[in-house]
């Protein structure tokens, strides 16, 4: 039987530290999910739903984008996969009456793990302005206040469409396209956050903004470099692929300011060795770099590359590099003229460590590097990751089996969402294709990505913001601007499964619209209904719920944008089939012209712009998309030729992915090395080195995860695999630097983070009553649990080109409280 909610917050005077972890998974993990299964979904639920997760005829975890082997276990979920299936499939209920007993001033005073653990939102709720409490009200009249609002606006780009990686494809496209036909590209997503650096830097050096690798790419690997990330938290199934490449041989290098006991030692739960004797070591070598300093070791490996070519010969593969490349010259002499000094001085590591780490990169055959936000979240993250793929441009490390740039994704469908449409900054390619495909004129002006779309709240210049699953107010940087910044909102609108900070923290008004989770049931037009996601290594594969939905009032993301689009545009019948290469028409059955939507011809943007010829080339298309939306609505493979006609990859959707198939997408520098650059190369790049200089008194502070927790979903209040039990205001600090700052540890401080702004104005921010616990960290850096730091992340400070927040490069002083 289920246990029911919590009813107080984490009690933080609590928290006991005990030793970290030294190895990851084995019973304890196995038993660790169980009762968290138990807890939330009783014994009989807990069996029949884990059994389905990313299984053929199942459904996708709404946990991480780590991919799925051909064939499969019978149990293909790890511990944290687990947890989010207990979480999403969980028997607690926030119903109405939820709402009637507790006020929003009350619910604001809760954690976020105590809103998290309250369980699945059932109806549509309504927050008036001025309310205190939220109230029931109808699909209809929700939906209908929504288009209202939209239409209201003066400007398309007064509106705000945020998306996390958990939606599907299919409501992704739709979303999209409902954005565009409003008429703006304000469509920022979780990428913005987390992988838009690694995006930048493979779009600019190697045509292609994801990894080129393969599942088996990972187990045929001569040498893995896992830096800046924790698969043994974020991603445990790495750990089988990790586990397999070691049987076969192959050498893992982890490079992280924190040992990590996932890249220690892993039991595999599912193997006898992994149960009973011991499992398997994992890291040959643990190369503890300093916060920021990986630009300066993957400089260090090129430039040992470079020397031993020089004295020997035969290290380079000169043949990929003056066929397949280009700026191989500079990046050689750039290299020869970088001292060794000051890459000991970015890493902290002496240059023999540094050396022997570029022998083995020598003596590798085939070398793939993995990284997560360790490695996209500072100033520098963009050339930091083009000297990544200099250096394996070095040996000829991209397409070829084994080989290749792996950044792993965190949510399940991050990458899927921006190859169906969900960018801020779409191409011109696409967006013809999707007036071609749709009969209109979508906009080219590019839209705000998540950075911009906070500066544009706390301006005044956004009246409707809406969240397409996610908890945008916890995920975000800068947590007072934030809030600060949604509350001057006419109209905050949510779609979730669960309850979270961005449902109390609101604009004037606020919508809450439930909806389906993964592993809900989805019955829409007398059929059920599936839909796809892509994972980490661009393959795409179906996902279908089989759980009955936890309330009848829910509707399907797919089914809230598809409502919303037919009273936005209205409904042009007969619209969802191929479409012609003839000049579109006006939509039929009521559709509106963006004049009779409220708003101008032509937005203040727009008025700048030079008139061209038509963009999409049909001839005179219309402001608004033509299609059926209750077609759609009721046929999802409606969808899927959509897509299949707009993005190149996705011919013949629906059969690549039925009865389980998984559709490939096209990667051109791992299927034939071709490379989508300017001139058709891959790009050496000449970075000048750049690495944090800490201020006397301070440390560098990086936000991270707990082991009991996914992005800002808090599942217990425990870090096992670190130590930390009971209890997240944490300060990880090295135990020189407590002493040298005059703290001790368990001592209650306050963190307080110093930014110097262009013009040399410092900014502080606070984050209050954090325990110092000792940890093996580089001197000078330290760590603690996001969102609860992230208050301390500066809005204005961004990675350059990408504008990702700099959440691994805080500098903060400790503040002993009154």
């Amino acid at each position: 039987m289920a246990t029911k909610p919590p009813t107080a917050d984490i009690d933080e005077s609590r928290v006991h530290v005990t030793r970290p972890k030294k190895v990851a998974v084995g019973v304890p993990a196995v038993l660790h999910a169980l009762e968290m299964a138990n807890e939330q979904m009783g014994v009989t639920r807990s069996v029949q739903t884990l059994l389905q997760v990313n299984q053929k005829d199942g459904f996708d975890c709404p946990g991480c984008a780590w991919p799925e082997e051909d064939r499969r276990h019978v149990a293909e979920f790890c511990e944290n996969g687990a947890k989010a299936v207990a979480e999403e499939a969980t028997l607690r209920r926030v119903e109405p009456e939820f709402f009637a007993s507790h006020s929003l001033d009350e619910l604001r005073a809760h954690d976020d793990w105590w809103l998290g653990q309250q369980g699945r939102l059932t109806h549509p709720m309504m927050l008036d302005e001025g309310a205190s409490h939220y109230r029931p009200i109808s699909w209809d009249d929700a939906l209908r206040l929504i288009a209202d609002e939209l239409r209201s606006l003066d400007d398309p780009d007064e509106a705000v469409f945020y998306t996390s990686g958990r939606t599907s494809n299919e409501a992704a496209f739709l979303y999209q396209l409902l954005v565009r036909g409003i008429g703006t590209n304000n469509l920022p997503d979780c990428s913005n956050m987390c992988h838009e650096s690694s995006g930048s830097a493979l779009t600019e050096t190697i045509g292609i903004g994801k990894g080129t690798v393969s599942i088996e790419d990972i187990h045929e690997a001569d040498l893995l470099i896992v830096a800046g990330q924790n698969p043994g938290t974020n991603h445990p199934r790495m750990l089988s692929a990790l586990e397999k490449a070691k049987q076969r041989g192959a050498t893992i290098i982890a490079v992280n300011p924190l040992p990590e006991a996932g890249l220690m030692r892993f039991e595999n739960p599912q193997t006898v060795r992994g149960v009973a004797f011991g499992g398997t070591k994992l890291a040959d070598e643990f190369v503890q770099i300093r916060l920021g300093g990986d630009q300066a070791l993957f400089q260090a490996i090129g430039k040992h590359l470079l020397e031993a070519e020089a004295a020997e010969g035969g290290v380079l593969d000169a043949e990929f590099i003056a066929t397949h490349t280009s700026g191989f010259e500079a990046y050689r002499q750039a290299m020869t003229d970088a001292p060794w000094r000051e890459f000991v001085a970015a890493t902290g590591l002496p240059e023999k460590a540094l050396r022997r780490v570029g022998e083995a990169v020598r003596a590798s055959k085939a070398t793939i590097v993995c990284w997560a936000m360790g490695l996209t979240q500072h100033k520098h993250s963009v050339p930091m990751l083009r000297d990544v793929v200099n250096m394996l441009l070095l040996q000829g490390n991209i397409g070829r089996a084994g080989a290749g740039v792996c950044p792993v994704r965190g949510h399940s469908n991050v990458q899927g969402d921006r190859t169906v449409g969900i960018y801020e900054k779409p191409s011109a390619a696409f967006l013809d294709a999707l007036d071609r495909e749709f009969g209109f004129a979508a906009p080219r002006e590019h839209g705000y990505d998540t950075v911009e779309a906070i500066r544009a709240m706390r301006d005044g210049r956004v009246r409707f913001f809406m969240g397409m699953g996610g908890n945008f107010v916890s995920a975000t940087p800068d947590t007072a601007v934030v809030e600060a910044g949604m509350a001057r909102v006419g109209l905050t609108v949510q779609v979730s499964t669960k309850l979270n900070r961005s449902h109390v923290v609101t604009g004037r008004r606020a919508l809450i619209l439930p909806t389906l989770g993964r592993t809900d049931r989805d019955r829409r037009g007398g059929r059920e209904q599936r839909v796809t996601v892509e994972d980490s290594m661009g393959a795409v594969h179906a996902s279908r719920g089989r759980l009955a939905p936890p309330s009848e009032e829910l509707l399907s993301e797919v089914a809230i944008v598809s409502r919303l689009s037919a009273l936005v545009f209205g409904t042009s019948a007969g619209a969802s089939g191929a479409r012609p290469d003839a000049p579109a028409a006006p939509p039929a059955g009521g559709g509106a012209t963006r004049h009779d939507r409220g708003y101008p011809e032509r937005s203040p943007r727009e008025e700048a712009r030079t008139d061209g010829p038509d963009p999409a080339g049909v001839g005179h298309p219309s402001n608004v998309p033509l299609a059926d939306w209750a077609a759609l609505e009721a046929d999802y493979a409606l969808i899927r030729s959509h897509i299949a006609r707009v993005i190149p990859g996705f011919e013949d959707y629906e059969e690549r992915i039925d009865k389980g198939r998984t559709l490939h997408l096209p990667n051109g520098p791992r299927d034939a090395r071709r490379f989508a650059t300017a001139d058709g190369k891959a790009r050496f790049t000449v970075n000048p080195l750049v690495y944090p200089v800490i201020p006397r008194g301070r440390l560098l502070l990086q936000t991270l995860r707990s082991h009991d927790q996914y992005n800002t979903t808090i599942y217990g209040k425990d870090d096992r695999y670190r130590g930390i039990r009971g209890g997240r205001r944490v300060v990880l600090v090295n135990e020189k630097d407590i002493v040298a700052l005059g703290f001790a540890e368990d001592d209650i401080v306050d963190l307080v983070s110093e930014w110097t702004r262009p013009d040399g104005t410092v900014e502080e921010r606070r984050a209050e009553e954090f325990r110092i616990v000792a940890y093996r960290t580089p001197r000078g850096n330290a760590a603690a649990y996001y969102p609860e730091t992230n208050v301390l992340v500066p809005l204005d400070s961004v990675a350059d080109v990408s504008g990702t927040p700099t959440s691994k490069s805080v500098v903060v002083r400790l503040e002993a409280r009154p």
